[in-house]
This record gives structure tokens, C-alpha cells and sequence, in this order.
């Protein structure tokens, strides 16, 4: 079994007693594919657990306190929601003034721990301020939830998932008198930032460009070499009766060609109107790390995608 994310380890740690930690593991998603996805990665879990008492209450509000004061004097914006809504609710177990406090903790610690990874990293300055926004999300093991992105090179990345961990965690982790927070964020993502990486496939290159221009322990800026030229080619086809996820589509491409598919978009989507039947256009971008693929050797690759779309959903190509 190929574990999704690192939140599965937490009734373990907080059971041995830890009350703040970071864990790092490799996960495996099944995952769109473009320049930031990659079906395995690594992630890092972190989390901090507080009393529900008033010691509790009075550790939260001093850290806050702290932690707002010190953002206020800093060089970043930051796109905050409401920490608590209908729709991402507090947990039933937990008090409402105690839950807010740890959600605004939660905030003010990873707005803080991105200040410090981007602050510098990220290439920002006086006029150039870093941004950060935080959006509501669902995920099982948390609530309230959130994800958080940064904007780099012109566009929002999303770098971490977190919430107020569930309550049934802490009881199975036998500490029930707790509260607190988790989060885990993907590694390649943060390094892509730091070092302006702009394609996640190039973190398992062996092209001795790409590994020599890092140190240990050193932030330095990617300097890109020359990059083979794209291929594009477009596959269209009648969604079977049975549906076809893009998710389905993305492992497929991703079986077949590897790492020769650097992006795959659905470009055009339609249904007939006397049939209702269903058809979808995809632009696969053919790119390889190592060499300048021929249109001959695309064409090839593209057949066999094509081929194994028939033969494994039973699609008919337009």
C-alpha cells in the first residue's frame, strides 16, 4: 500500500508523547501533469498540540500576540479568510473560543514559516512584497482545513495543506485533553521556489547541468540550460458510456510515454446535441529531459497512447 500522505503517521507520534514535530516521508498521488505534479513526491508533516485548560488558553494567546506583532513589521501580504465558517466548521468537541485561538495560531505559525523559507528565497523586496493566500479546503483528518499558495513567477502555487487536527486523533493518540494543529507541505515544491526550479520532473534528472548547480546547505538560483524543443500533439475521442476521469486520462499518458509527457490540457470539450454524446480534445506536450525528441519519435509515442486509450476504455478517436 502506497500511503498518499504523511498525516497517516500522526496518532503514532503524538502517542509517544511529542507535542511539536516535523516527519518527512515520499508519498504517491495519482495527479494532473504539468511543470508542478508529479505522482510521488515528498512530504513534510509538522504539528502542535496545545492544553484545553486555561495554561492552554494563556500559551495560545502569548504566541499569537507574539506572532502577529512580528508578521505586522514584515515584507508580506497575506490573503487571510475567516478563520472559522459554516462551511468549514469547528469541531463539536471543541470549545469556540479555544478552537479560534488555535486556528489563528495555526495562521500565524505558517505565515510565519513561509516568511522565513520565501522571505529571502523567493526573490522579494521593498517593492516586491512576498504573497501568501489562504483558501478553505476538506481534508479528513483536520477541520477547520485549509490550503495555502504562494505567488511565484506569475502564478499561484499551492505548497502545503493544513487545518486543527481531529479530535479522534488525539483520543486514539491517547493524549483527549489537547488541542492542536497539522500540516504537510510537498519538499519539491518549496525547492522549486528557493531555487526558481520551474519543472518538478527535473528533480530525477542525472543531467550532471542540473545536479552540479547545487550545494549543500546553499540556496542558489537555477540557471536553465537549453531546453529540447516541445512536441505537440492532440488526441480527440467520444467519452465511453462509462465516464472517463481526467485523472483516468493523466495515469494512462503517464504509463505509456513516463516522462516524455511534460503537460497535458483539455483543450476543447463538447456534446452533441441530437446524441448527447460527450467528446473531449487533449494537447499532450511531449518534451524529453535528455534530448530533442524528432516529430518521428513523438508520432510513435503518440500511437501507442492513442492505441492503449482504445484498448483500455474504449474509446472511439474523432
Amino acid at each position: 500500500m502506497l500511503r498518499t500522505h504523511t498525516s497517516a503517521h500522526e496518532v503514532e507520534v503524538f502517542a509517544r508523547g511529542e507535542r511539536r514535530w516535523l516527519l518527512s516521508a515520499d508519498v504517491y498521488r495519482r495527479d494532473e501533469i504539468d511543470a508542478s505534479h508529479y505522482p510521488v513526491f515528498h512530504q513534510m508533516e509538522g504539528a502542535r498540540i496545545f492544553s484545553s485548560n486555561a495554561s492552554g488558553i494563556s500559551e495560545l494567546e502569548d504566541d499569537n500576540a507574539y506572532l502577529s506583532e512580528h508578521l505586522a513589521r514584515s515584507n508580506i501580504i497575506i490573503e487571510d479568510i475567516p478563520h472559522i465558517t459554516a462551511l468549514n466548521p469547528r469541531q463539536e468537541a471543541h470549545d469556540p473560543r479555544l478552537a479560534e485561538l488555535v486556528a489563528q495560531n495555526l495562521k500565524l505559525s505558517l505565515n510565519s514559516l513561509i516568511l522565513k523559507l520565501f522571505g529571502d528565497g523567493a526573490q522579494v523586496g521593498e517593492a516586491e512584497p512576498l504573497r501568501v493566500r489562504w483558501i478553505e479546503a476538506y481534508f479528513p483528518f483536520t477541520s477547520p482545513s485549509y490550503e495555502v499558495e504562494v505567488f511565484f513567477r506569475g502564478n499561484w502555487l499551492e505548497i502545503l495543506g493544513c487545518g486543527v487536527v481531529q479530535q479522534s486523533t488525539l483520543d486514539r493518540a491517547h493524549v483527549p485533553d489537547n488541542i492542536g494543529w497539522a500540516f504537510g507541505l510537498g519538499l519539491e515544491r518549496i525547492a522549486m521556489i528557493l531555487f526558481s526550479i520551474p519543472d518538478i520532473r527535473l528533480f530525477w534528472s542525472k543531467d550532471p547541468r542540473f545536479v552540479s548547480q547545487f550545494t549543500l546547505g546553499q540556496i542558489s538560483t537555477f540557471q536553465p540550460y537549453s531546453k529540447y524543443p516541445p512536441c505537440h500533439k492532440d488526441v480527440s475521442f467520444w467519452v465511453p458510456d462509462s465516464g472517463l476521469h481526467d485523472n483516468d486520462f493523466c495515469d494512462l499518458v503517464r504509463d505509456t510515454v513516463g516522462d516524455l509527457a511534460e503537460d497535458v490540457k483539455l483543450i476543447d470539450s463538447f456534446t452533441h446535441p441530437k446524441t448527447n454524446r460527450s467528446s473531449r480534445c487533449y494537447r499532450i506536450n511531449y518534451r524529453s529531459m535528455d534530448k530533442s525528441l524528432s516529430n518521428e519519435e513523438a508520432n510513435e509515442v503518440h500511437d501507442k497512447v492513442i492505441s492503449r486509450l482504445k484498448d483500455n476504455f474504449r474509446v472511439e478517436i474523432r
